[in-house]
């Protein structure tokens, strides 16, 4: 059983406040999320960020199929931090950390998710042309999106 882990870092010219009213909207996930991902939430997006919320949404990713997505935000501290996990969809496990800290002129913004592929070696053999490679993609078009949407540091 191999566990992956992706980490990024971003620095935006924002406000803490800023940064946390836009995150901790889940309706803002499909604003950061490439568009041929289709992503839609379900259901979960109708009140502000909470520990034990269950957001539902169906995505995407690749080939064209349609993957429900159900995440869980497990943890929240307020303008700090927040954790949430797969409950169902592609991933063996998906355990996504999003912190959120002050810098000098700004935020850093940083990712840690820990992730395991389904499919046992064949996962782990897909992970490094296709699963670690969409991944990359999709944080870089986040990374992207959030400078067009607040500048860049």
């Amino acid at each position: 059983m191999k566990i992956y882990r992706l980490h990024k870092k971003q620095n935006l010219p924002i406000s803490v406040d800023t940064a946390w009213q836009f995150l901790s909207d889940p309706n803002n996930l499909k604003v950061i999320t490439p568009e041929y991902m289709r992503f839609h939430i379900l259901s979960g997006a109708d009140r502000p960020m909470y520990a034990g919320q269950i957001i539902q949404y169906i995505v995407t990713p690749i080939l064209g199929i349609k993957t429900k997505w159900i995440t869980e935000i497990t943890h929240i501290a307020d303008k700090q931090y927040f954790v949430d996990e797969q409950r169902i969809g592609p991933y063996a496990l998906w355990h996504h950390k999003h912190f959120i800290k002050e810098i000098e002129g700004g935020v850093e913004m940083e990712d840690i998710i820990d992730y395991k592929v389904p499919f046992g070696i064949l996962g782990q053999l897909a992970h490094p042309i296709l699963v670690k490679p969409k991944l990359e993609e999709i944080f870089e078009y986040r990374k992207q999106k959030l400078e067009t949407i607040f500048g860049s540091y």
